[in-house]
């Protein structure tokens, strides 16, 4: 299986000190004493004081900023909190039908949404107040009244299913979502 992009990001963090001399807690004391508040900010004392690469500078400032408690928080349940939490079951649901395509199957919470991924992403779970938007990469699949262009949802997809309730979370779906599966 391909490297997910978070293990990818994980590893810059891990391999921080050996590629720039500091941790990213020493980054983190370093910067502390000039009160950044902007990223560009962080961006720019990094690369131009201390020779920082771009993307080392980047997640060193992405991780300095981030609140600890936000480290530490369920991306999921951040997500159903409040008026989303009842279409909580709607998502577990789908998320247990969806794992038994196969062991390969990778979930990865993001801060509004689930990414779906077999080599490369298939599915994306999204939820609303009323309804879980489920986004699939279906090329060449005509359209239906159920099975809508993705339009503006979301330009990765093609396609993209509002599902409301436990039933309709039914055979016809399941089939969509396996044959984005398969082509992934």
């Amino acid at each position: 299986m391909a490297t997910r992009p978070e293990d990818a990001l994980a590893g810059m963090i891990a391999n921080l000190k050996a590629t720039t001399g500091k941790a990213l807690e020493e980054w983190a004391e370093l910067m502390r004493p000039h009160g950044f508040t902007k990223h560009g900010e962080m961006m720019a004392f990094l690369k131009g004081e201390h020779g920082v690469s771009h993307g080392y500078a980047n997640q060193i400032a992405l991780n300095v900023r981030k609140p600890a408690e936000a480290a530490n928080s369920d991306p999921v349940e951040e997500m159903f909190k409040g008026p989303k939490a009842a279409v909580r079951p709607i998502y577990d649901d789908l998320l247990g039908k969806i794992k038994v395509f196969g062991s390969d199957v990778d979930i990865a919470p993001k801060k509004g949404y689930v990414s779906v991924r077999r080599t490369k992403q298939f599915a994306l779970l999204q939820p609303a107040s009323s309804r879980v938007d489920v986004g699939l990469i279906l090329k060449g699949e005509p359209t239906t009244d159920r099975l809508e262009a993705s339009g503006s949802f979301n330009a990765m997809f093609t396609h993209r299913v509002r599902v409301g309730s436990l039933a309709e979370v039914d055979d016809q779906l399941l089939g969509w979502l396996k044959k984005a599966f398969d082509a992934a």
